[in-house]
């Protein structure tokens, strides 16, 4: 049997270079991160309204907005910031007017201020954190990335608009990224099951425009901005040995 090795140095996820020779390589060919849209839609579909604006943050080459488009959300807006992608995407569906396809930077959209009524992610912020190392102290550089995207998302969001992701991350590693008073937005999530038998999960988040966030997730929030706790102080030395023979100091 042949043994695999792992790639000397692993995918930089986060490179522009990483998906414009994925996608060059496989075009509009699908490939769903997280799953399709079926295995989600119980979740998502309560969310939806026939004429929603939908804008879907680094589409990659997902079925996710054809798919959306079939089940009649027809105004959909798809972005990702390889050419790549969504040169081969819009060649692809060219017969779905109404898709729209634009080359852009999720931290940096070119939208106007509430544009849209849906802003939906699927697992386009885990690249953001994906070459973290340790999840319960997230670096700087990526607190302030997600942040970056996250006031983009609430910016374009229309009053009553809501924000979904879709994610592996679990709530205690997510829900402070997303539990900002500053967003203006509420925050709940469910656990959507990894078939049938639901050993494996990813989740599905909902920020929701204008509405009050719980207390309990906004102290969340303001936890991930406190500097870390100091390290514990090393434990004290060891008393020394005691010269007597301890079994001389017995009263007999």
């Amino acid at each position: 049997m042949e043994r695999r090795h792992a790639p000397a140095t692993p995918p930089r996820y986060g490179r522009r270079r990483f998906w414009d020779a994925l996608y060059q390589r496989e075009g509009a060919e699908t490939r769903e991160w997280l799953g399709g849209l079926s295995r989600f839609l119980p979740q998502l579909e309560p969310e939806l309204r026939p004429g929603d604006r939908i804008l879907v943050l680094g589409c990659g080459n997902s079925a996710l907005s054809h798919d959306l488009h079939e089940l009649g959300y027809t105004d959909v807006t798809s972005i990702d910031f390889s050419p790549a992608c969504i040169a081969a995407m819009r060649a692809r569906y060219a017969r779905c007017p109404g898709l729209r396809w634009a080359v852009m930077d999720i931290r940096a959209l070119a939208f106007p201020d509430a544009s849209f009524d849906v802003v939906l992610e699927k697992g386009t912020l885990d690249v953001l954190m994906v070459e973290e190392t340790d999840p319960w102290h997230v670096s700087a550089q990526a607190t302030a990335s997600m942040h970056r995207v996250l006031a983009e998302v609430s910016r374009v969001l229309r009053p009553g608009g809501c924000f979904i992701s879709i994610t592996f991350a679990q709530p205690h590693f997510r829900k402070p990224h997303y539990a900002q008073e500053a967003f203006g937005w509420s925050l709940r999530h469910a656990a959507c099951g990894d078939g049938d038998s639901g050993a494996f999960h990813y989740f599905l988040y909902v920020m929701r425009k204008g509405q009050p966030l719980d207390p309990r997730d906004a102290a969340l929030g303001r936890r991930l901005h406190q500097p870390p706790p100091p390290p514990a102080p090393p434990p004290p030395p060891a008393p020394p040995d005691d010269d007597e023979d301890y079994l001389l100091a017995i009263q007999l």
